[in-house]
């Protein structure tokens, strides 16, 4: 599990990246690169990382379902996960 400190700094990015999309948009078509030091440093939207729905973690999240590896395996073992079943041969 990641620490809820953690999580809440991400919660934060993603608000401030919603927040100043427009304005970063229109700033770097008009190549005005002094004010666009200027905005905060988590409002650009490569400083955000996918991070699991349920436990937080950021390491092997699979996109498609927003769960890490780990969550996903045990998702799939109980069948909570509709169409996906765990291959044999």
């Amino acid at each position: 599990m990641a620490k809820e400190s953690i999580k809440a700094r991400e919660i934060k990015r993603k608000k401030l990246c919603s927040k100043y999309e427009k304005k970063r948009n229109e700033l770097k078509k008009s190549r005005d690169y002094d004010a666009l030091q200027k905005l905060p440093k988590n409002s650009c939207t490569v400083r955000l990382r996918n991070r699991c729905k349920l436990t937080g973690r950021s390491r092997g999240y699979m996109r498609k379902f927003g769960v890490s590896r780990i969550s996903f395996r045990n998702l799939v073992n109980f069948g909570l996960i509709p169409g996906v079943k765990k291959s044999s041969w």
